[in-house]
């Protein structure tokens, strides 16, 4: 029995996982404007690495995203996460600041710049939820697969 789905959903997962990925990135970089953010993000990005999975089976997924990848990926978000914390708070706790060629910048309100360290944040939340998620889902695909 084939792992992976026949030629329509291949098809249609090979032209949808882009589009959810940019809605995905979409919601991450706006969090601090829109409803959404980084977890709300990487779990959408997530749901493309689950379709790949689903569509082309566990056997092309380890292939292409092997486990040393997504651990890698979360690893990133997570020293991310805390070195930006650890800066934001050795000047003030998350202070509402982004550096630009050695200028204190605080962006205009209600645009993509004026969260300071937010959406730096919101991107490494994102970066580890996804990894996460689909690491997961990988983990219990094999196990299925062993099981057999």
């Amino acid at each position: 029995m084939s792992e992976d789905m026949g030629l329509i959903v291949k098809t249609m997962a090979r032209a949808t996982i882009p589009l959810i990925g940019i809605f995905g990135t979409y919601v991450i970089s706006h969090g601090h404007l829109t409803p959404g953010g980084g977890f709300q993000g990487g779990a959408t990005i997530a749901g493309a690495g689950v379709l790949f999975l689903i569509a082309f089976g566990l056997s092309e997924a380890k292939k292409r995203y092997g486990h040393h990848v997504y651990s890698a990926l979360e690893s990133l978000g997570g020293l991310v996460f805390l070195g930006v914390a650890m800066l934001g708070m050795s000047v003030a706790f998350f202070y509402n600041t982004l550096w630009r060629k050695g200028i204190v910048f605080a962006g205009k309100p209600g645009t993509l710049l004026s969260a300071g360290y937010l959406p730096i944040m919101n991107l490494a939340v994102g970066l580890k939820v996804f990894a996460g998620l689909v690491s997961a889902m990988m983990a219990i695909a094999a196990y299925r697969r062993w099981k057999e």
